[in-house]
């Protein structure tokens, strides 16, 4: 859910069969709001909701994330089921800031207390139903067969697990020379590893996965505009100015991520350019290089002119959903869906002002006595 969280596209993934990943209670609601239903639901969070048990009594799932969780979860449901989210011990991804499996990352309960999981499960007859895991989105192939072994191990340890949610993170290639997850090369050893585990266990193991930047990713595209244009002298830089910039797509000033820059127009000249935002932030910048967000990097794009329409593409997932929506107060920007038919639909209105300061009280001095 969190890749693409508007209420239209999931409605739409809804229809289709699909059900939600939520990292927040407020995820929880807001996918309720939209008219899924709370069975549909899995709440996988860093930080339990302070309205957890209504959410639970709702019908949701949850997986508990800490030893405090699976606590907290006893505490309020003995005798109850739920599922529980471990650390592997390994994972993957484009940059560190991408990685959530491994000792250096905070997600799920490190493997080795799985000894503390099963005390806390027995202390509140907890019925322990499903194993969760998330390693990150670099999808090396290797490190997937490994953690599908490692997760499968763990639900050795537990004999009434019956599904197995070994996460997301497929690779999604965005620029030409990125590769995208081979969902055969990942895949075809997993069910294999599943299909062994059974005949040697008798435990017919569900699969889960959670593959929404998979089908989201070059489904969108942010479409800005040239602003202004400035150089910084021949020792310098092209600067493109959009008006748009972190404030709605935020992936390359925090992870160095790449995103293709087109300019729509009929030159056919070209130019290196700097391609930046429009905040008042030195880390407001497009095209910068890879996994370096703090280094500048200048894309050869036609020659562009003040005025030009220019889309930045791979922009459906991470985008509009982890932005930093409203910094120098500049408005949240519209959405818009495109059908099969090519007919457009606004599913998000431009925000406006007031809508921004709507929440804000005004500070009033005491008088003096």
């Amino acid at each position: 859910m969190k890749a693409s969280p508007n209420a239209a596209i999931l409605q739409l993934f809804s229809r289709l069969g699909l059900k939600f990943d939520a990292s927040s209670g407020f995820e929880v609601r807001r996918a309720v709001i939209a008219g899924i239903p709370a069975q549909d639901i899995s709440l996988s969070s860093q930080e339990l909701p302070q309205d957890f048990k209504e959410l639970i009594d709702m019908g949701i799932e949850f997986n508990a994330c800490s030893l405090k969780q699976l606590e907290t979860f006893g505490k309020l449901f003995n005798g109850g089921s739920c599922g529980v989210r471990f650390n592997p011990g390994q994972g993957s991804g484009g940059t560190g800031k991408t990685n959530v499996g491994g000792p250096s990352a905070s997600f799920g309960i490190w493997h080795e207390l799985k000894g503390a999981v099963a005390e806390i499960a027995a202390k509140y007859n907890i019925t322990i139903k499903r194993i969760h895991t998330h390693i990150g989105s670099g999808s090396d192939p290797a490190v997937w067969q490994s953690v599908s072994a490692l997760s499968l191990n763990l639900v050795r340890d537990f004999p009434s697990v019956h599904t197995l949610n070994l996460g997301g993170g497929y690779k999604v290639g965005r620029m030409s020379y990125e590769y995208s997850t081979d969902l055969n090369t990942v895949g075809v050893p997993v069910c294999k590893a599943f299909e062994e585990f059974a005949a040697e266990t008798g435990r017919q193991i569900k699969l889960e996965i959670e593959p929404g930047t998979f089908l989201v990713a070059n489904s969108g595209a942010l479409v800005t505009a040239v602003q202004d244009i400035v150089s910084t002298g021949e020792e310098g830089h092209t600067f493109i100015k959009l008006d748009s910039g972190m404030t709605d797509v935020l992936r390359p000033s925090l992870y160095g991520a790449q995103h293709p820059i087109v300019v729509h127009n009929d030159s056919a000249e070209t130019q290196k350019y700097i391609v930046v935002g429009h905040c008042c932030e030195s880390g407001d910048l497009f095209s910068c290089a890879p996994g370096e967000p703090e280094v500048l990097s200048e894309r050869l794009l036609k020659k562009a002119v003040i005025g030009d329409v220019v889309s930045i593409e791979g922009a459906g997932a991470y985008c509009a959903g982890m932005s930093t929506k409203n910094y120098n107060s500049f408005p949240e920007a519209p959405e818009v869906l495109i059908d099969t038919s090519g007919n457009f639909h606004l599913i998000r209105r431009r925000q406006t002002l007031n809508q921004i300061i709507m929440n804000e009280i005004p500070y009033v001095k005491p008088t003096d006595a």
